[in-house]
Formats: C-alpha cells, sequence, structure tokens
C-alpha cells in the first residue's frame, strides 16, 4: 500500500520473450487478470498494449526527433513520478 492508500505493484519484464513462453498460470501469477494495469517503457507504447489491456495505459515514446540533454527529454516525455502517478491514478 503506497502513501496515498493504493494497492500497487510493480512487475519487471526486461525480456517479454521470456515471459509469453511461460505456461498461463505463471503470466496470470504476475499479469493478474483483472486489475489495471500501467506500462512505463522509453520507447513505443504501442508494444505494450497486449499486457496492460484496453482498459490499461502506457507511458511511452510515441514520437522521433527530439534532442537534449537526457534528463530533460525523460520530462519533456513524461518519465516523472508525477506522469506516472497521475497515469495510474487515472486508470482506476
Amino acid at each position: 500500500m503506497n502513501a496515498a492508500g493504493t494497492k500497487v505493484r510493480v512487475v519487471s519484464m526486461p525480456s517479454t520473450n521470456v515471459f509469453d513462453r511461460q505456461d498461463q498460470a505463471y503470466k496470470d501469477s504476475v499479469l493478474t487478470p483483472g486489475v489495471k494495469r500501467v506500462a512505463v517503457e522509453a520507447a513505443h507504447p504501442d508494444f505494450w498494449r497486449k499486457y496492460v489491456g484496453i482498459e490499461g495505459a502506457v507511458v511511452g515514446i510515441d514520437t522521433f526527433g527530439e534532442s537534449a540533454p537526457g534528463g530533460a527529454l525523460m520530462k519533456h516525455f513524461g518519465f516523472t513520478v508525477e506522469n506516472v502517478v497521475a497515469t495510474v491514478k487515472s486508470v482506476l
């Protein structure tokens, strides 16, 4: 439970190929059916739709060609604590 009183769980998925090869019981134990999901990926968001579902959300980058220091780009694209929290709240 976080400070706002919302139960959250973070799942790291460094290899979707390995995850996809697991049996359904394992996949369901990691990505519990019926639970709202948000993916955070510093790449195009469409890939994660199969994991978050239509009621989920993805914080990602859907444009190309920006140039700036890394920290400025992360903020520009919404990779901030505030934006991730707001995105999670938007799906609840």
